[in-house]
């Protein structure tokens, strides 16, 4: 776990702008980002994706191309070039932020080079019966990366390094898997689908020991280029799972240092987000994403959801030194794969549960920090306009609530179908105390216990006037507005 009062921040969206000049955005704000009470940033993928200049970096090609040669159609990333990533990277540390990459290590795409192979077929949505025998397919598996001519890595991927494409050259085919002859899917995986290691694109082979070496020789040369913390692993249930601790150890035995790791694990159910920490030994934390539907499905309650409920069944509750908490992400955002958006009128409540409670790790989403607007088309073919208003204003005010409040015993309170809140009391080095409180529905109070007898509190949120002044038990009658959250804190 990173620091145990930090923040990540995922400093990226999905339609974050394509000219290029992100890293010089990270650098120009890194001092800033550090001073609102942020400690990390999440980076998005630095390599070169199959689009090139507008790949947002998940459909990987050449992981070894920061932006620095030509290929894909372009020099540079969607994010600028090698020098500004390395030099952004650089900017935060002096800031004193932690810096983690974002690393896809399940596929690569765009292959340069056709080749043969026999493999067999398979539905998209069942990896256990094949749907006949296997046959020739012509599909672009050879990675020759001619614009790098083998700079850092000599090493090709050639067919045998792969376990499966979704795409014959030859036959054009959809929703087929094609698993090649003498490979299998990978073991340890999620079972959705029969099987889900296999993804999209060419498939890494984990089975394969030269893929396992390349993929540690690659991470060994990141760390040496960029000096970056540690990795936001993304689609790790299609990634046998035995392979994490064995990468993770040698990497962390190569660098000499402790590495934080987080890993994309999309699953509502909360059970398999243990039993993925267990398989993996505990090495890592994973995203609470069943925390991110709760506050997806509270939000379209519009007031009908029971508040008492918010946290069950989420790893914040049972598992929390490996939560990764968050609201919003690229994927969950509106029009995206994983779309389950949470309504702009409930985020300051969601914001309010990750940053002010002791539980878990809380990420802060880009989008929903500076605001975002983009068009797209939506899985029903229709063009739509998206405005993503920006919560900053609240988000610094919780961020500076959790540096000087947040500390000590915490006091729950989600008795009430709609209103529900807890205390922080603080401790030696912090010692003042904070109170929130928050409502789906109508506004009201609630009696909390701050320990601070006949003692001024204010709503640092500005949504509520006056004080609340506790009585000789330490105890106060908080309030906040409907639809909204209160941060009280001693005067």
């Amino acid at each position: 776990m990173a620091d145990r009062n930090g923040v990540m921040m995922q400093y990226f969206h999905w339609y974050t702008a394509d000219d290029g000049s992100l890293w010089r955005e990270v650098k120009a704000n890194a001092k800033e980002l550090a001073a609102a009470g942020i400690t990390a940033l999440w980076l998005p993928p630095a390599y070169k994706g199959l689009g090139g200049a507008k790949d947002v970096g998940y459909a990987v090609y050449d992981m070894y191309d920061l932006g620095e040669f030509e290929q894909k159609g372009s020099v540079r990333t969607k994010y600028g070039t090698r020098a500004e990533y390395l030099a952004a990277v650089e900017a935060l540390h002096a800031a004193g932020l932690d810096v983690y990459a974002d690393v896809v290590l399940n596929h690569r795409i765009g292959g340069d080079a056709q080749e043969r192979v026999m493999a067999t077929p398979f539905r998209q949505d069942d990896r256990i019966n094949a749907l006949g025998p296997a046959r020739e397919i012509a599909t672009h598996t050879h990675f020759t990366f001619p614009g790098r001519k083998g700079r850092y890595s000599s090493f090709e991927w050639r067919w045998q390094h792969f376990d499966a494409v979704d795409y014959d050259d030859a036959s054009k085919e959809k929703g087929v898997v094609y698993l090649f002859e003498g490979h299998r899917f990978d073991d340890h995986v999620s079972l959705e689908k029969g099987n889900f290691s296999y993804l999209l694109g060419c498939d890494l082979d984990f089975q394969n020991a030269e893929v396992r070496e390349e993929v540690l020789n690659w991470g060994k040369w990141y760390l040496d280029t960029t000096g970056v913390n540690g990795f936001r692993l993304d689609a790790i249930k299609h990634i046998s799972s035995w392979f994490f601790p064995e990468w993770l150890d040698a990497l962390e035995a190569y660098a000499g240092k402790k590495l934080f790791v987080v890993g994309e694990y999309w699953s509502p159910d909360v059970a398999s987000l243990h039993a993925y920490l267990n398989a993996t030994q505990n090495k890592m934390s994973v995203f609470a994403v069943a925390q991110h539907y709760s506050f997806h499905y509270a939000s379209k309650a519009g007031g009908n959801y029971d508040m008492r409920r918010l946290l069950d069944g989420t790893l914040m509750r049972e598992r929390p030194q490996q939560a990764v908490t968050f609201v919003e992400n690229h994927d969950s955002q509106p029009l995206q794969a994983l779309e389950s958006v949470v309504e702009p009128w409930f985020k300051p409540l969601a914001y309010a549960t990750i940053l002010l409670r002791s539980e878990g790790y809380p990420c802060i989403f880009y989008a929903d920090y500076y605001g975002a607007e983009y068009e797209d088309v939506g899985r029903d073919g229709n063009r739509y306009k998206i405005v993503l208003p920006s919560h900053r204003a609240l988000i610094d005010k919780f961020l500076y609530a959790r540096k000087h409040y947040a500390h000590g015993p915490q006091y729950d309170y989600f008795d009430h179908w709609n209103r529900v809140g807890w205390t922080r009391l603080g401790d030696a080095e912090h010692p003042k105390a904070m109170a929130v409180l928050m409502s789906d529905g109508p506004e009201g109070t609630k009696w909390m216990e701050v320990g601070r007898r006949n003692t001024a509190f204010v709503d640092l949120t500005g949504h509520i006037d006056g004080q609340v002044v506790t009585n000789g038990d330490g105890w106060g009658e908080f309030r906040c507005k409907g639809g909204s959250v209160s941060v009280w804190v001693e005067a």
